[in-house]
């Protein structure tokens, strides 16, 4: 006849005595009565077949048999403990929701994700990635970072980033083609591009070239690659594919790694760009993910001015 499992449920009474070297003791700390952890501990001692305690004057203390038993007893109820408070934690924990589309949240905020776990441990932030923002955000998310013009959000936002664009390639690409300083240097380059739809929301190679006063040859042309997200046409870029437009702010970490360099002059675009935005409800973690985010961004080289407020005036929670 198979042997009934032992009952785990002695383990924190165990670590108790253990821990204060009296039944008595235990019994008030676990709100158990003494005949109740003498009985228990009987069970367990008859269950091993060997004595877990040895009774003394006053008190009893662990044979050696029982400290092994005591030492996984130990260690299982805190590790329980420690899963416990961390599930708590996590429900406690309040969650902010970000919408903001897949370049900025994939090459700048998720490299920041860490810093701001450490700076703000009591907060959860998720991310909702989207393509372009809806005019519901609201149903979906708490606070928005958004690309766009000053007509489209100025009244309701705050600029985070003023859009300006460079081109950007490997380094070893560079050597190979360049420099691209002079006029008509980039003309016979393959050119990476983001698809968008007409008339572009953003500095695309048809609106870079002519402003830059640089021309292309038409058989050039043949050699350009296209991509519907911007984290695609960053991967080519790395992959050494040609030369992108990339929007200083959003690349700068790949830029100070080395990982890409800069292959031409800066295009500005001062009324469009990155745009913090939040509903006119507002608490008051959502303010301080906006701080956040206007801290950080306050040291990249498409900051605004960290001195300006966050938000526009509006009521808050």
């Amino acid at each position: 006849m198979a042997e009934t499992p032992i009952d785990l449920g002695w383990m924190r009474l165990l670590v108790e005595i253990s821990r204060r070297g009296s039944l008595s003791a235990a019994a008030r700390v676990l709100g158990l009565s003494q005949p109740a952890v003498s009985y228990q501990i009987r069970q367990l001692e008859q269950a091993f077949g060997i004595p877990l305690l040895r009774r003394l004057h006053r008190g009893v203390a662990v044979t050696d048999e029982g400290r092994r038993l005591c030492d996984i007893a130990e260690r299982t109820v805190s590790e329980v403990d420690e899963l416990e408070r961390s599930i708590r934690a996590g429900i406690r924990r309040p969650v902010i929701r970000l919408c903001t589309d897949y370049a900025f949240s994939s090459l700048w905020l998720i490299p920041r994700m860490q810093a701001f776990r450490q700076s703000h441990p009591d907060l959860e932030l998720q991310i909702v990635a989207t393509q372009r923002l809806a005019h519901h955000w609201e149903e979906d998310a708490d606070i928005a970072v958004a690309f766009g013009s000053r007509g489209e959000f100025g009244q309701d936002g705050v600029l985070l980033m003023p859009e300006r664009v460079v081109p950007i390639c490997t380094p070893a690409f560079l050597e190979r083609h360049g420099p691209f300083e002079a006029s008509g240097a980039l003309s016979a380059i393959p050119l990476i591009h983001l698809d968008a739809v007409a008339p572009s929301p953003w500095f695309e190679w048809s609106t870079y070239l002519p402003e830059t006063g640089t021309g292309r040859k038409a058989e050039a042309v043949l050699g350009d690659m296209s991509f519907n997200t911007y984290a695609m046409v960053i991967q080519a870029a790395l992959c050494g594919q040609g030369v992108a437009l990339g929007w200083l702010g959003v690349v700068d970490q790949l830029l100070d790694s080395g990982l890409l360099c800069r292959a031409g002059p800066v295009l500005e675009g001062p009324e469009r760009g990155y745009w913090l935005l939040a509903p006119r409800s507002r608490n008051t973690r959502i303010g301080q993910l906006a701080a956040w985010l206007v801290t950080e961004v306050s040291g990249s080289s498409a900051a605004v001015d960290p001195k300006a407020p966050v938000f526009p005036e509006g009521k808050q929670d």
